[in-house]
C-alpha cells in the first residue's frame, strides 16, 4: 500500500546553467589552452554523462600562472585594504546573484544533492567572501601587530567534496590580506572553479590576481614545489599532505594542511534521542559521508544503545537516495568510481573482520556511482572500519560505559579533526570537550560551519586554521 506521504519528483532544472563543451586554463585573466595541449573529461557521478572537456595543466602552465600571480602581486598588495574589500564584496554579491546556477553546476559535477549545494554550500561560499571583505581594511587590528604584510603568491590545492566552498575558504582570506593566488581544483570537479574564474572577470578583478589550473596530481605537485610560491594551502588526504610537508620542508614556505578525519560523535545516556539521531544522520550522511570532519564513529553509552540504534535505523529507512537534482533527495551519488571502489572495499573488510552490517533498503539507480546508507555494530577499536577514513555513507558504532572511556575511545585515533557531544549537562559538555584532541568539538549539533569560526585539526588531520580571524594568519608575515 502506498504511503499517504509519497514524494513526487521535484527536479531542479539543469537548464539554468550553460555548460560549454570545453574549457581552458584561467591564467592572467584569460582562458588559455594547456601548453602541452592535454585535456580531460569531467563526468557527472549520478549519470556518468560527460559534462565537458577541460584543459589539463602541466608544469609549464603552473610556471606561467605563478609568474602572472607574481606580476599582479606588486599592484594588488599595494592597494589599500578598503579597495581590495570592494572586489571581495563584489565577488560575494555576484556569487549570490548566480547562486542557483552555481548550485546546479556543483550538483552535476560533484553528485551531492541540490538541497545541500543550494542551502548549505552556496550561502557559506558567499558568507566567506563577505566576511573576509570586512577584514581587508582592518588587518592592523587582527592581533598580528601593526601593518602585517602579505606573503606573496599562494599555491592552493583543493579537494572534490566541497569544490566551491573549499575555493572560498582559501581564496577569500588570501585576497583580503593582499596575496595573489594560483589554485588547482580537483580533477573530478573543475567546473565551479572555472565558473568562479568568470565571476572574477565579471567583478573586474585585476588580471593575474586569481589563476585557476584544472589538472591532476602532477600539476598540484608542480605548484607546491614551485620556487616562487610563498604559501601552500592544501585540503585533501593525509597521504598527500605528508608528501607536501616533506616537499616544502626547509624551503621557508608557509603551509596549512587540512587533512583526513575519523570524527567521534559521543552520545550520553541523558541526550535527547531524537535530536541526537538527526545530528548523527547529518554528521555522517551529509554529502554521502564525503566530509573530512564527518562523525563516522558513533560512541553510544551502553544504557541507551538499543533505543538509539532502533531510532537511527528507522530514520535511515526514510532517507531518499537518487537523482541529486531532485529537491527531495537526501543521499546523492558518490563522486567517482575510484571512491566508490574504496568505500566498497572497506565495507567488505568490515564484514570480513566480524562487524555486523546493516544497510538501509533503497533502490540503487542503474547508472552512476551509488552507495546506500550503512552502519556497522559490534565494532571494536581494532576493526579497520573504526580506524581508517572511509569517506562514504558508512557509520561505525561503538559503546562505552563512563565518560572517561568515551574520551579514551574518541582520542584513540591517528586523526583529530572533529568530535560531537550529546548531553543535556553543560558541565559534561565542557569537561569532555576539554579532553578531546579534536580541532572542532560540536555540542548537541554537528557539521555546523561559520566563516567567523576557525577550523582545523590535530595529529594526522593536519595543522593550521582556516576561517575566522585565525585564518588571516596563514596569509600574513607575522
Amino acid at each position: 500500500m502506498a504511503s499517504a506521504f509519497e514524494y513526487a519528483p521535484a527536479p531542479e532544472s539543469r537548464s539554468v546553467v550553460d555548460i560549454a563543451p570545453s574549457y581552458g586554463l584561467f591564467i592572467d585573466g584569460e582562458f588559455v589552452d594547456a601548453a602541452e595541449g592535454k585535456v580531460f573529461k569531467t563526468v557527472s557521478p549520478s549519470t556518468e554523462e560527460v559534462l565537458s572537456e577541460v584543459a589539463r595543466a602541466g608544469a609549464e602552465d603552473v610556471d606561467r600562472a605563478v609568474k602572472a600571480a607574481r606580476k599582479a602581486f606588486e599592484k594588488w598588495s599595494a592597494l589599500p585594504g578598503s579597495e581590495r574589500a570592494k572586489y571581495l564584496f563584489r565577488i560575494a554579491r555576484i556569487i549570490q546573484e548566480r547562486s542557483r546556477e552555481l548550485a546546479v553546476l556543483e550538483t552535476l559535477d560533484n553528485g551531492k544533492p541540490i538541497k545541500e549545494t543550494r542551502d548549505a554550500d552556496l550561502p557559506l561560499v558567499a558568507a566567506h567572501f563577505f566576511y573576509y571583505a570586512g577584514w581587508a581594511d582592518k588587518l592592523d587590528h587582527a592581533g598580528y601587530g601593526a601593518d602585517p604584510r602579505p606573503l606573496g603568491v599562494a599555491g592552493q590545492v583543493i579537494p572534490w567534496n566541497f569544490p566551491l566552498l573549499m575555493l572560498a575558504w582559501k581564496i577569500a582570506p588570501a585576497l583580503a590580506t593582499g596575496n595573489t593566488v594560483v589554485l588547482k581544483p580537483a580533477e573530478t570537479t573543475p567546473l565551479t572553479a572555472l565558473f568562479f574564474a568568470d565571476i572574477c572577470r565579471q567583478a573586474g578583478l585585476p588580471k593575474g590576481v586569481v589563476n585557476i589550473l584544472p589538472g591532476y596530481g602532477d600539476a598540484g605537485a608542480a605548484l607546491v614545489e614551485h620556487p616562487d610560491v610563498n604559501k601552500v594551502a592544501f585540503t585533501g588526504s593525509t597521504a598527500v599532505g605528508k608528501a607536501i610537508a616533506r616537499s616544502v620542508a626547509g624551503t621557508g614556505k608557509k603551509v596549512t594542511l587540512e587533512l583526513g578525519g575519523k570524527g567521534a560523535n559521543i552520545v550520553f545516556d541523558d541526550a535527547p534521542i531524537d535530536q541526537a539521531v538527526e545530528g548523527i544522520v547529518n554528521g555522517i550522511f551529509f554529502n554521502q559521508g564525503q566530509v573530512c570532519c564527518a562523525g563516522s564513529r558513533l560512541l553510544v553509552q551502553e544504557s541507551v544503545q538499543d533505543e538509539l540504534l532502533d531510532a537511527l535505523k528507522r530514520r535511515l529507512s526514510t532517507l531518499r537516495l537518487g537523482d541529486p537534482l531532485d529537491k527531495n533527495t537526501d543521499i546523492g551519488a558518490i563522486n567517482s568510481s575510484e571512491q566508490l571502489a574504496r568505500i566498497t572495499d572497506l565495507v567488505e573488510r568490515g564484514e570480513a573482520e566480524g562487524a555486523e552490517r546493516w544497510t538501509a533498503a533503497c533502490e540503487i539507480p542503474s547508472a552512476g556511482y551509488w552507495f546506500a546508507p550503512t552502519l556497522f555494530t559490534g565494532v571494536t577499536q581494532a576493526h579497520t572500519i573504526a580506524r581508517d577514513e572511509i569517506f562514504g555513507p558508512v557509520l561505525s558504532v561503538l559503546s562505552f560505559r563512563t565518560p572517561d572511556e568515551a574520551v579514551a575511545k574518541a582520542n584513540n585515533s591517528q586523526y583529530g579533526l572533529s568530535a560531537g557531544i550529546w548531553t543535556e549537562k553543560g558541565s559534561r559538555i565542557l569537561a569532555v570537550a576539554n579532553k578531546l584532541r579534536a580541532g572542532v568539538v560540536w555540542a548537541n549539533t554537528f557539521n555546523k560551519f561559520d566563516p567567523t569560526s576557525p577550523f582545523g585539526g590535530y595529529k594526522e588531520s593536519g595543522f593550521g586554521r582556516e576561517g575566522g580571524r585565525h585564518g588571516l594568519e596563514a596569509y600574513l608575515d607575522v
